[in-house]
């Protein structure tokens, strides 16, 4: 399996790994990290054609999204979740769209909670509500969230403009502390119909196959892919440490160099895995606008799986890293503490 190391300049890689401490230190992305994100247009990877998007396939996407996870933990969780949130300008108003995607440095950033309410009210909705765990929202110009509307079981999807929302300080974690994950809210906000969208195939206004794949999918293989990019980064340093133990005997070594290998190859089976669903449901998709059932069953059991064993393997190798791995100042901590961050997400937890 291909290392996500090649699919990034040196040169963008030194970038994001130098500023990441001091990004840590800031709790949101270091400004030289968002200048390479506007830059490269990577917060458009799969924004539509249509409205200047760079709209990539899900293969690359996905293959991006681990490369990006592997160079920093929260720089990576930020593309992630942000692209991916553009991927919603496939079902938004066209004229909406259009306007929000011109900005050069447009970011999309929300939650899928429902946990806010929308009354219906002169051809638009007055709305309310807070949303947790919303990455990158402070660098993000649109907000998109779920609400109940009131009376029903209905839930509407909202795109909120950055004048509309009060971010709240509520993320306080070990790990992805760059990622800002703050809360938003709104209150007592009108917001007019055109403001609306529904993520449904059915419902796409754009023709392209990304538009096509199914959510939930999507979501499980482009998160999957970033913690894996987490736990090759962990390897990485790992094998620099595991090296340096001068004390170790050399049947000690051959047992740290032989947990972390098996760690390696049973990861690398698992990413090979996942890109292999991904790659036989894209081609579905293209063909024929639509996933089958086991297409769709594959990549949400290999996403789960992979999820499992970065975070499992990475454990077996952690002990033999001695008290650096342990010091939050350094590299191979804050990776730590990213995965295990990012493991928390509850799409990934439990089986499908």
């Amino acid at each position: 399996m291909t290392h996500p190391s090649g699919l990034l300049p040196a040169t963008f890689i030194d970038t994001i790994r130098t500023h990441a401490a001091a990004a840590e230190a800031l709790r949101q992305l270091h400004p030289a990290q968002l200048d390479l994100l506007y830059q490269q247009q990577w917060l458009k990877a799969a924004v539509p054609a249509a409205y200047g998007g760079l709209e990539y396939s899900l293969p690359q996407l996905v293959a991006l999204e681990e490369a990006m996870g592997w160079a920093d933990g929260s720089m990576g969780w930020v593309f992630t979740l942000c692209a991916g949130a553009g991927w919603f300008g496939g079902f938004m108003d066209p004229a909406f769209a259009m306007e929000i995607f011109a900005d050069p440095q447009v970011c999309l950033a929300g939650s899928g909670a429902i946990t806010g309410t929308a009354i219906r009210e002169n051809n638009g909705y007055r709305v309310q509500g807070s949303w947790q765990y919303a990455s990158g929202v402070k660098h993000a110009t649109v907000f998109t969230a779920n609400c109940q509307l009131a009376g029903t079981e209905e839930v509407l999807t909202f795109a909120f403009l950055r004048s509309e929302v009060t971010l709240q300080p509520t993320w306080h974690t070990m790990g992805m502390v760059a990622t800002g994950s703050d809360s938003f809210a709104v209150d007592d906000v009108w917001t007019p119909e055109s403001r609306l969208f529904k993520i449904d195939a059915g419902a796409a206004r754009i023709s392209s196959p990304l538009y096509h794949f199914p959510f939930l999918q999507l979501a499980e293989a482009t998160l999957a892919a970033n913690i894996a990019g987490m736990a090759i980064h962990f390897l990485d340093v790992a094998a620099e440490h595991l090296q340096a133990k001068a004390r170790a005997t050399r049947v000690q070594h051959q047992l740290m160099q032989q947990v972390r290998h098996q760690a390696t190859t049973l990861l690398d089976q698992e990413r090979q895995a996942l890109h292999h669903s991904v790659a036989a449901a894209w081609e579905a998709c293209v063909a024929a606008r639509i996933v089958p059932e086991a297409l769709r069953t594959a990549i949400s059991r290999h996403s789960r799986s992979l999820a499992r064993v970065a975070l499992h393997q990475v454990d077996m190798v952690y002990p033999y890293c001695g008290m650096a791995a342990a010091n939050p100042e350094t590299e191979i901590n804050r990776v730590w503490r990213d995965l295990h961050t990012a493991s928390q997400h509850a799409l990934l937890t439990f089986d499908a």
